[in-house]
């Protein structure tokens, strides 16, 4: 058998290759983030197009409008130690990279505004005042989907936040390209999860979804 036939077989057994394009992200932001109650926002949502809906930020919108995701990469560090005649690295911490989403901006902004929201509640600019970290982090799932769309893998970020979002690019070379926005997390730890517990984590993040859309009515 040739080695081409071998990495068929190889590739066929382990259930085919996992695509780039077959992801979704679930995460539920801080209620703040929510409910639109900017009126200036408000108008410009139905000038755009987008209706009295805008005036809460559905968070299965995200999924959808997200782009591209990094999944979360680990580093070992290390200090020279001298063992003999010569030095050994020693081990003696790690440290988690950060993870970087890509956004589509609609015309009523809606991405933009989720975000500029959940800034204010992890730092208040007019106040000076940092949030509970409580109030503003959340558990953001990641998923890799097969050609089923079906989740085969996925990463947990626990207690993620927004650290930096990215200026927005406007430009007259780019009249047939769309704004985009990238935004960078920060987060405890991540937790590796096959395709039955990231599924389990998923239902959960919606669950909490739905919880704080009907605290914003409670």
């Amino acid at each position: 058998m040739s080695n081409i036939d071998n990495l068929k077989s190889t590739i066929s057994k382990k259930g085919g290759l996992a695509r780039s394009n077959r992801f979704q992200v679930i995460f539920t932001p801080p209620q703040v983030s929510l409910l639109n109650t900017n009126p200036v926002s408000l108008i410009g949502g139905l000038l755009s197009g987008g209706g009295a809906k805008n005036l809460i930020n559905d968070p299965r919108d995200i999924s959808l409008l997200c782009e591209s995701v990094s999944l979360p990469g680990r580093s070992i560090s290390t200090i020279d130690y001298m063992a003999e005649k010569q030095s050994v690295k020693m081990p003696y911490t790690y440290i988690d990279t950060p993870v970087q989403m890509t956004f589509i901006i609609t015309n009523d902004y809606y991405m933009r505004t989720v975000f500029e929201n959940w800034y204010t509640s992890i730092f208040n600019t007019e106040r000076y005042k940092v949030g509970y970290k409580k109030d503003y982090s959340t558990d953001i799932v990641i998923q890799q989907l097969n050609s089923k769309n079906i989740p085969v893998f996925g990463v947990k970020l626990e207690k993620a936040f927004p650290i930096e979002m990215t200026p927005l690019e406007l430009s007259n070379a780019t009249e047939n390209d769309y704004l985009r926005m990238t935004v960078t997390f920060a987060y405890d730890k991540y937790i590796e999860e096959n395709a039955v517990s990231s599924v389990l984590s998923g239902v959960s993040s919606v669950l909490g979804q739905a919880q704080n859309t009907l605290n914003l009515f409670g």
